[in-house]
Parts: structure tokens; C-alpha cells; sequence
């Protein structure tokens, strides 16, 4: 199930401080809107942030596969590493281990 936060992102098609701009709140039943601080924007209506649940679901989703995908490149050393002897050795490890990643992980 889709978040609040990223139906505000959606909403207002930008990043959203959510200490200054918008304060979330869950009482234990559910994310609501506590304050909205946004000047020129009304605050959305329910139906209006339910309309953006796929693609807050969509965004969720391809945050997790960025997690994952960021812990299986390996680090910028090992990829330099990967670089540097590819360039050496006329090879293609660093696209392949690359290609490989991402089609593990593929985004929606």
C-alpha cells in the first residue's frame, strides 16, 4: 500500500519538506495530513491523493529496487577497479556486472 509522503510528492510533482512543509502524522490509524504550509497549493482532498496511489506505489517500489541495486554495484572502488581493467584488458566485465544489476533488479 502507497504512502502518504510520496502521494504528496506526486501531488505537487516536486520534493516536499515534510518538517516545514508539510507535517504527516499517524495516529495509529493511518498517515493524515497534520499541516499543510504550502503557499499557492491547496491541500489535496482525499480523492485526490487516493488518485495517486499506483503511482506512489510504482515510486515505492523502484526505491526499493534502488536500495537493492546500490548494495550489488559494489563500491566506486571496485568499479573503478572494474573500469581501469576493462580499459586494460579490452574487456566488458564492468557493463556486464552492470547489465547484470539491473536486470536482477528491473524497475516497473
Amino acid at each position: 500500500m502507497s504512502n502518504l509522503p510520496n502521494k504528496i510528492r506526486l501531488y505537487l510533482d516536486r520534493e516536499v519538506d515534510f518538517r516545514k512543509d508539510v507535517i504527516v502524522q499517524d495516529d495509529g490509524q493511518g498517515q493524515y495530513i497534520k499541516e499543510w504550509n504550502v503557499d499557492g497549493v491547496a491541500k489535496p482532498t482525499d480523492a485526490q491523493l487516493d488518485a495517486l496511489s499506483s503511482q506512489a506505489e510504482t515510486l515505492e517500489n523502484n526505491a526499493k529496487i534502488d536500495l537493492k541495486r546500490r548494495t550489488e554495484y559494489l563500491s566506486w572502488q571496485d568499479q573503478m577497479e572494474m573500469i581501469y581493467k576493462d580499459q586494460k584488458n579490452g574487456t566488458t566485465t564492468f557493463k556486464d556486472h552492470c547489465d547484470k544489476v539491473r536486470s536482477d533488479n528491473p524497475k516497473e
